[in-house]
């Protein structure tokens, strides 16, 4: 199986003031492709700053991160958003919707920065909606949806360049337990049909849909296991469908 994802002795160090605070120790930890991944671990572990590396949001202080192939370790901001525009697919905790733009807009704008047509981006992202069941909801603004419903818009964004990876941080943070049912069953689905999908959470029932977990402490890797509660991938008439 090939690794989308590589990182070797990577270390994230923050200077405040007169003290350095050593965010991430030396992670060595390999992602492949398909893999369907929690990332956990209490306040202070690490695994934000982490995310934010895999995510190419920042730099490692020293170490090797290797995407897709492609060493990201030391980009500039600007190459590491054509990185990340090309091969990421984010999902926040908070929508990070734009209030004034329609469920259809919000999801074609990352279109827009790839330079595609007006009539391919409405195409586009009018698909992807409707994958997420939000078909009949394209022209409503994020004011005019359920906090669910939000979440969807979000998804099927971060959806719509057919990024190689998802990285969802917290995506069920701010909804109800039916609600972030739902929600997982989406993320079950993205992996099913192919995605590698990495899940940053708190939350043991929601790593729990996860084939892996991996847990952080004090900036290392604590654990690394298979997730033996899920279901085998393997097992078609056992996956989760979206409904």
């Amino acid at each position: 199986m090939k690794e989308v994802i590589s990182v070797r002795e990577l270390v994230k160090t923050y200077v405040m003031g007169t003290e350095k605070v050593h965010a991430l120790n030396g992670i060595d930890l390999d992602i492949f492709r398909n893999e369907y991944v929690a990332l956990m671990g209490p306040s202070g572990s690490g695994k934000s700053t982490l995310m934010n590396l895999i995510g190419c949001l920042d730099t490692p202080t020293s170490g090797q991160y290797i995407l897709n192939n492609i060493d990201v370790s030391s980009m500039s901001d600007s190459e590491l958003a054509q990185v990340r525009n090309q091969e990421i697919g984010f999902v926040f905790q908070t929508f990070n919707l734009l209030p004034r733009l329609t469920a259809l807009d919000n999801v074609a704008l990352p279109l827009v920065y790839s330079g595609m047509r007006k009539t391919q981006r409405i195409e586009k992202a009018t698909q992807v909606l409707d994958i997420v069941g939000l078909g009949d909801r394209i022209t409503h603004k994020p004011n005019e949806l359920s906090g669910g419903q939000r979440q969807r818009v979000a998804i099927a964004r971060a959806l719509v360049n057919d990024p190689a990876i998802i990285l969802a941080d917290e995506p069920t943070g701010n909804l109800d337990t039916k609600t972030s049912v739902e929600i997982m069953a989406i993320f079950d689905e993205i992996h099913t049909n192919g995605n590698t999908v990495i899940v940053v959470t708190h939350e043991p029932d929601i790593a729990d849909h996860c084939h892996r977990i991996v847990k952080l402490r004090d900036g290392k890797v604590e654990s690394d296991v298979q997730n033996e509660n899920v279901i085998k991938a393997d097992d078609p008439t056992h996956r989760y469908r979206v409904r």
